[in-house]
């Protein structure tokens, strides 16, 4: 068991209307774990109920609900979370070169409008897929999501810069070996956000640092992104933390946000909450 904090004082800036949450999970009833993946999150279950309070709490509108890695390459508790969520929610799942017109029609038609790439343990899709994944959802008008080991993103490079498909770098970039601000992964990432399809996630900051909050070792490398491409910035609350395995080591959502929402330029914080999710999963704008 876990106790997932779901409320608490609200931000200190109200968030804007039309405010996005562009990385969550949910977990319904119903839907194992399937092989290859980590197992569900501990009890009790990060549901639709639980994750409406989060929204409550901050002031949050919209949301993106991202195919979990326990699921693998089945959709089923996507479909049914962006069901339960109704039109507030979109998703991100998971598909291959296999995927026939007719089944992204589907996907989509629930409410589906990107891809995930996972090359980490426990991922469903490497970049092994990445071409291909691209192909597919290039053709549907989807975006990807694209996570990796970020300290590797010069050996990716290329790859990167010729995908054709909108995309974000997900999870704060996952910078595990420490990249610093003025580095060359860094420039690496300014290069692939300057080519014009790519977005970088503030999402998951304590997954990149190596150090606790207020996590100052990416403080640097996350000011020179955003001052660089305000306009290239999303945001995410990786609720429910499922690498958080200890009830006193999990975060007060509205704290984590502010710290890396005060990472932002003056003026980009409502751009970054609203209009530039719009552009990058293709919402309706508020």
């Amino acid at each position: 068991m876990i106790a997932r904090k779901l409320t608490g004082a609200p931000p200190r800036v109200p968030f804007p209307i039309g405010a996005v949450d562009t990385q969550m999970h949910m977990y319904l009833p119903g839907y194992p774990a399937l092989p290859g993946g980590p197992g569900l999150p501990r009890d009790p279950l990060p549901d639709a109920e639980a994750y409406r309070q989060v929204m409550a709490w901050m002031g949050i509108d919209r949301v993106i609900i991202t195919q979990g890695n326990a699921h693998q390459r089945d959709n089923g508790n996507l479909i049914a979370c962006l069901d339960e969520m109704g039109d507030c929610a979109r998703g991100v799942a998971v598909i291959d070169e296999t995927a026939s017109d007719a089944e992204i029609e589907r996907l989509a038609a629930k409410g589906v409008v990107g891809a995930r790439i996972m090359d980490l343990p426990g991922g469903a899709m490497g970049l092994t897929h990445l071409e291909a994944v691209d192909a597919r959802a290039h053709a549907a008008g989807w975006m990807i999501a694209v996570q990796f080991d970020g300290s590797d993103i010069l050996t990716h490079l290329p790859r990167l810069m010729a995908l054709k498909s909108r995309w974000v770098l997900d999870h704060h970039g996952k910078f595990f070996r420490g990249a610093e601000a003025n580095s060359p992964e860094i420039d690496a990432v300014l290069a692939l956000i300057d080519k014009g399809n790519c977005w970088f996630k503030f999402a998951g900051v304590y997954e990149s640092s190596q150090q606790t909050s207020p996590y100052a070792d990416i403080e640097g490398l996350s000011r020179r992104i955003a001052a660089h491409a305000p306009e290239r910035i999303v945001w995410g609350t990786n609720w429910p933390h499922n690498g958080v395995a200890r009830s006193e080591d999990y975060p007060d959502e509205v704290d984590l946000a502010e710290l890396v929402l005060d990472w932002l330029p003056e003026g980009a914080r409502d751009r970054v909450l609203v209009t530039n999710p719009e552009e990058l999963y293709r919402l309706p704008p508020v």
